[in-house]
């Protein structure tokens, strides 16, 4: 589920710089943040932590405010923003949990320059997070849409979808293969998802009238087999 309208939780902020944003872009091996705190004017930093190390995360947190604090007297929340993808909502939960404000965006809902036009695996730089996490909480419409964090149960559920669409897929692919190898041998009329298969495999023969090639013939038989005795 999406939001495409401004939060109005408890730490909804009444000024572009009534708290500290931030940032979170995660890879496999560094997590880089990118931060503006009040006192910094439009400065933005750049720190890096290793994948994995919330404690790490939390301790710049910690730093962040107390600079901010020193800077301007006052103490000031945290607001994340990161973008939804394969590092699930786990650390959206952490953060949440220790009294952070996070929003997971949907990067597609972003809008980016007509003239850079991005790939649908390019991440978003912590800056546009940023600028885009700002309009957000100033309440300008239409800037992006966050995605509404599921359950753990709700999560875990959706799992039985994607892995049975993923199977399905697999088994276009194999089918696919299977007609491919027999065409080749003239052969048009075999069927692999029938249940006699195997049987009508050891009965076929090529367009010229031969046996099924050996070698040939195994990789059909290992297409047949069901994917999760795979190694």
């Amino acid at each position: 589920m999406l939001l495409d309208h401004p939060s109005l939780g408890p730490a909804a902020i009444r000024t572009q710089f009534g708290a500290i944003f931030v940032s979170l872009e995660l890879s496999r091996s560094n997590w880089l943040i990118t931060s503006l705190s009040p006192g910094k004017g439009e400065k933005m930093s750049k720190h890096g932590v290793r994948a994995g190390d919330v404690a790490a995360l939390t301790r710049l947190f910690a730093d962040l405010k107390r600079k901010a604090q020193a800077r301007t007297g006052r103490d000031y929340a945290i607001i994340t923003i990161r973008e939804a993808g394969l590092d699930g909502f786990w650390i959206h939960r952490v953060l949440e949990r220790e009294g952070i404000e996070s929003h997971v965006v949907d990067p597609a809902s972003i809008a980016t320059p007509r003239r850079r036009r991005r790939a649908k695996t390019e991440r978003l730089d912590g800056e546009t997070l940023l600028r885009a996490l700002l309009a957000y909480k100033r309440g300008e419409p239409r800037v992006c849409a966050m995605v509404v964090a599921p359950s753990p149960e709700d999560e875990d559920r959706r799992r039985l979808c994607r892995e049975r669409r993923m199977l399905i897929a697999e088994r276009i692919v194999r089918v696919s293969r299977i007609r491919g190898l027999l065409f080749a041998q003239g052969i048009s009329d075999y069927a692999p998802l029938r249940r006699n298969r195997r049987a009508r495999l050891e009965a076929l023969r090529t367009g010229d009238g031969r046996a099924l090639p050996a070698h040939g013939k195994a990789q059909i038989s290992r297409e047949l087999r069901p994917a999760r005795t795979f190694a």
